[in-house]
């Protein structure tokens, strides 16, 4: 009994966490949400959320994450970017990774930039592709804040009616 509840908390906790990580980078959001509940659906002996709960809402967090990575380059590639400044974008999103917020808020665009740059447009067409990927960054974000919020809600549907 004592030890389910403190598996629930985590599991609560791990739910919490990963919709703020939906907002602040530097949180892995989307699996943190998915590891939360799956943690409380073992704890209930997957009674009330079982298999195909399960699956329903890790493709949901697997289509996040997807959209999540991707964000910034198609962001990129809407405002017309060159191939450069795609991999650019893809390149500062995989860098920018591993150096918290600033990193990710600076390296998606400043690889874009590059890549423009490094293909011989302007400076102020560079500048522009490097804010269309900021962009994409920023509806990626809402995306994945939108899919971790549908995410809990099947949770709390199967939980409630499972």
């Amino acid at each position: 009994m004592w030890f389910d509840l403190v598996f629930y908390t985590l599991g609560a906790l791990l739910i919490v966490g990963g919709l703020a990580g939906a907002i602040l980078p530097s949180l892995p959001g989307i699996p943190m949400v998915f590891g939360g509940i799956w943690l409380v659906a073992a704890v209930d002996d997957y009674r009330h959320l079982g298999l195909w709960w399960l699956l329903l809402i890790g493709a949901l967090g697997a289509l996040g994450v997807i959209v999540d990575f991707v964000a910034g380059t198609l962001g990129a590639k809407r405002v017309g970017a060159s191939k450069r400044a795609l991999w650019g974008a893809s390149l500062g999103t995989f860098v920018g990774m591993f150096f918290g917020i600033p990193g990710i808020l600076i390296g998606p665009f400043a690889g874009a930039l590059i890549g423009e740059l490094s293909s011989g447009t302007s400076v102020l067409r560079s500048t522009h592709v490097g804010i269309g990927t900021w962009t994409g960054l920023l509806l990626g974000a809402l995306v994945k804040l939108v899919i971790s919020l549908v995410m809990v809600g099947l949770f709390g549907l199967a939980m409630l009616f499972g």
